[in-house]
């Protein structure tokens, strides 16, 4: 009674599974001190669950195969309680059944790999059997007080030391499960015994509507050509947010060392070392890293290493091949503006031979730069103003985009465009607007009526639109002033939100940074004078 510590074996996926296989060597170290076992809890429903009703559970871990595992990572015993209420992973109905399970047995402590189902698990069950709780542990301990934890505090600048009081009883706990390392050392007995739970009072009030299967990512971090890790040198979450912005600037992946995985930054499949990944870019950025043994086992197959770290003395220096000493707070924002300054240079540089091949061409650098962005065709087309069909046509170089569009996209990848757009190029690529309005559809047109006039501001246009059609897909918007006066036809404009119609001899003015639209509403061809003032 009160000796055993409990590992809850937490079978959604083998990353899962591993985190408590890694927690259970800590149960192993305690466990020796408190003349108790360490003990591995599976949950295991009697009928497979329907594929149909629950897709996550063909990621599973099965029983059979976890139960070995537990062993072999040092499981003195393997306790697996079964229900049929276990066909749905649901932390409440867990929460319920573990508590009836403890209250029966009386376990010292039961832990659970800090991940966000098993924090709702552990202080649901915690909270049925009012004990205590202490959350995200680094590690263990047993003190003539009883169980003793360190646990990051006032943003991770402390650790903590947090302990169980008052008489024994059961006291729950999640703890970092990258903090730990797996053992191969067989436990003994290494026991496994099933457990029908019974019947013990279901939650009620909480319905499971749907469930998915996470999607598997596109890009594995240890096959990225470009990586940026952030390290504690970032301090904070907010800071750790620009090694992101640089990823994406780059079209990197970001990675983490131990500390900004321990303080939830990142995710714990992003951590590099030798407890994570191991990974051979051509080119890896170490911002704020001290370089130590365990995080430089994961990147020494590197081809080039920059490092930025304020310590001169810093061992990360040591395997860097090019090192920046300064605070990684300052230097990142103005490292990644530069970089987003050449990014858009390059951009605009391919614009003007528009029509090159599909691998070297404005198109695919575009397209390059939305996926690293974390732009879907949709919500770059949001952002600036066109029609997806547009912006997939751009990304097949099937379309010469405008000037404006250009400065638009860079508005929407945060890029200041007095930066990076020279005026030769604004001016090449303005005289490219013409072909560009005759190519993006069929089902209007235009005429200039200000021949020369490219480079100006003030340019006047005669639109055709067919009968019932619209002149663009979806509601734009541009840079300037806009002038249309209705010639001939019946057309409908869509500004802001709000409608107007116009008859021959109307006309109307507005700015157009405001989406607007234009349709046809006749059966007859519609003509219109359109001025435009750009910038």
């Amino acid at each position: 009674m009160y000796s055993d510590i409990w590992v809850y074996g937490d079978l959604r996926s083998e990353r899962f599974y591993g985190f408590s296989l890694k927690i259970l060597s800590a149960a192993v170290s305690l466990a020796l001190n408190t003349s108790g076992q360490a003990v591995m809890v599976l949950f295991e429903a009697p009928d497979k669950p329907d594929p149909e009703k629950s897709p996550e559970a063909s990621r599973n871990v099965a029983v059979s195969e976890a139960q070995k595992a537990a062993v072999s990572h040092g499981a003195s015993r393997v306790s697996i309680f079964e229900s049929r209420h276990f066909s749905e992973v649901r932390a409440d109905v867990y929460a319920a059944a573990l508590a009836k399970a403890v209250k029966s047995r009386k376990p010292l402590l039961v832990i659970f790999p800090s991940t966000e189902f098993n924090r709702e698990l552990g202080a649901r069950a915690a909270r049925l059997l009012h004990a205590g709780m202490i959350s995200d542990c680094l590690n263990l301990k047993l003190t003539p007080e009883g169980i003793g934890a360190a646990c990051p505090s006032w943003g991770g600048e402390i650790l903590a030391e947090i302990g169980f009081t008052g008489k024994p009883r059961t006291g729950f706990a999640t703890v970092q499960p990258h903090a730990f390392q797996a053992l191969n050392v067989s436990g003994k007995p290494g026991t496994v015994e099933r457990i029908e739970i019974g019947t013990f009072k279901m939650p009620q009030g909480i319905r499971r509507i749907a469930s998915a299967v996470e999607p598997a990512e596109q890009r594995k971090l240890e096959d990225a050509e470009i990586v940026a890790v952030g390290g504690a040198g970032l301090g904070t979450a907010e800071s750790f947010a620009m090694v992101r912005q640089l990823a994406a600037t780059l079209g990197a992946e970001v990675a983490a060392t131990r500390p900004p995985v321990l303080q939830h930054w990142v995710d714990g499949d992003l951590l590099i070392g030798q407890t994570g990944k191991t990974v051979r870019p051509k080119l890896l950025f170490s911002i704020g890293t001290s370089g130590a043994v365990q995080y430089t086992a994961g990147i020494m197959e590197s081809k080039k290493i920059v490092a930025v770290n304020r310590d001169p003395a810093s061992q990360i220096f040591q395997i860097a091949d090019i090192g920046v000493v300064a605070d990684a707070k300052a230097f990142l924002p103005v490292f990644i503006s530069k970089l987003r300054q050449r990014m858009m240079r390059n951009l605009a540089d391919a614009l003007p031979d528009w029509n090159s091949t599909q691998e070297t061409g404005f198109g695919a650098k575009m397209q390059r730069l939305r996926e690293a962005h974390a732009f879907s065709v949709s919500s770059l087309a949001e952002a600036t103003g066109q029609s997806p069909e547009f912006i997939e046509q751009v990304e097949k170089n099937e379309v010469s985009p405008s000037v404006s569009f250009l400065l638009r996209l860079a508005s929407a990848l945060k890029v200041d465009p007095g930066t990076f757009l020279r005026e030769e190029e604004k001016t090449r690529i303005r005289n490219m607007r013409a072909q560009a309005y005759m190519k993006r559809t069929q089902s209007y047109n235009y005429h200039t009526l200000t021949s020369g006039s490219e480079n100006d501001h003030l340019r006047a246009f005669l639109v055709t639109i067919e009968s019932r059609q619209t002149h663009k897909p979806v509601a734009y918007k541009h840079e300037g002033e806009e002038f249309v006066y209705v010639i001939e036809g019946h057309v409908e404009l869509k500004l802001g939100g709000k409608s107007q119609d116009l008859k021959p001899g109307e006309s109307v003015h507005f700015h157009s940074d405001i989406p607007h639209k234009l349709k046809n509403l006749s059966t007859e061809t519609t003509r219109l004078l359109v001025v435009l003032y750009t910038i």
